[in-house]
């Protein structure tokens, strides 16, 4: 009888530790669950974005986003083959992104979405408005190479 109560009190013990790795494997498990779906759209959006946008008139207008994230507020400069604009507001909440911009008369407007290193959604400025869809470009370091 002494022999068959060592073997149980052996296998209650490994049946103890391996209950508390299935627990701790469940509680790690449920941790990583609860992270943010949208962990990358954390990430700044400080960077220059090219791409295109249409207008009403389904023109296509080559566009670049150049964007810095501070504190939760957006600045920077729109360029494009309509013009240089400035960007004189604009926010991000998750992975929304609204950026006001100076059309020389009524503000602007820009709506995306972000998914990765791409903005996509809508933009307004006065009657005209339309798509727009741009991707993030690596950085140039050090401005200008090759040029003397």
């Amino acid at each position: 009888m002494n022999t068959s109560v060592k073997k149980m009190a052996g296998v209650s013990g490994i049946s103890e530790r391996l209950l508390t790795v299935c627990l701790v494997l469940v509680f790690a498990g449920a941790t990583v669950a609860q992270q943010p779906k949208g962990a990358a759209a954390k990430a700044s959006l400080t960077g220059s974005y090219e791409g295109s946008g249409k207008n009403k008139a389904e023109e296509v207008i080559q566009v670049t986003l150049d964007l810095t994230e501070k504190d939760g507020a957006l600045s920077g400069m729109i360029r494009s083959t309509h013009g240089d604009f400035t960007i004189t507001g604009g926010s991000r909440d998750g992975d929304t992104v609204t950026i006001q911009f100076d059309v020389g008369g009524p503000v602007g407007t820009i709506s995306m979405k972000v998914a990765g290193d791409k903005l996509s959604g809508t933009w307004t400025a006065g009657d005209d408005g339309g798509t727009l869809d741009v991707k993030k470009v690596a950085a140039q370091e050090g401005g200008a190479k090759g040029k003397s």
